[in-house]
């Protein structure tokens, strides 16, 4: 069972300890491993929650996967929690940790989804945008596609939402026929 204040304080005392040894920048990239490791297999984050799986077991496969790709810190940091028997709760304690480093470099994520994949020049527009009209520097944007859109965008950022999308268009007009067909009622 994911629990978000313990990874929010695993996670504060990896950023607290990568900041006095000057290793933010390394245990960020680490995490930033990490994070895709757990994104792309699911078999991983099931393997480090089994209660069947021995620590040993976990701690020599967490070994082979990052051998050699991850800081001696950032090492020492899954071993810990392997040891304290809070492995499963890797994938969250990564997600504050990306998070945590976020709000201290004062980053903010806009995730942008599409019907159909974008360039990198509608990308930059859309950052520029985003810079100018939300008054924020530092952008980092995570571009998806998701084909039932059916055309347009939706843009998030900060807790706001931005649907442009065709979809929501064509749901905004079921709905309005739905209600009582008002088009009738303003014609008589």
């Amino acid at each position: 069972m994911p629990n978000p204040r313990l990874a929010t304080r695993y996670a504060k005392s990896l950023v607290d300890l990568s900041i006095e040894r000057n290793q933010l920048e390394a245990v960020y990239a680490d995490m930033q491993f990490l994070q895709q490791v757990v994104k792309a297999s699911r078999d991983f984050v099931n393997l480090l929650r089994s209660p069947i799986v021995t620590a040993d077991k976990k701690q020599s496969i967490i070994d082979a996967i990052v051998k050699n790709k991850i800081s001696d810190l950032t090492e020492a940091f899954t071993k810990l929690l392997v040891n304290k028997g809070r492995e499963g709760d890797m994938p969250e304690i990564v997600t504050a940790f990306i998070d945590q480093y976020n709000v201290i470099k004062d980053i903010h994520k806009v995730k942008l989804t599409t019907a159909t994949p974008v360039g990198d020049e509608l990308k930059d527009a859309i950052i520029a945008k985003v810079k100018r009209e939300a008054n924020l520097q530092n952008i980092e944007l995570e571009a998806k596609v998701d084909e039932s859109l059916i055309g347009g965008f939706v843009l998030e950022f900060n807790n706001n939402l931005v649907d442009a999308s065709v979809l929501r268009d064509l749901k905004d007009i079921s709905k309005q026929f739905k209600e009582r067909n008002v088009f009738v009622q303003n014609i008589r």
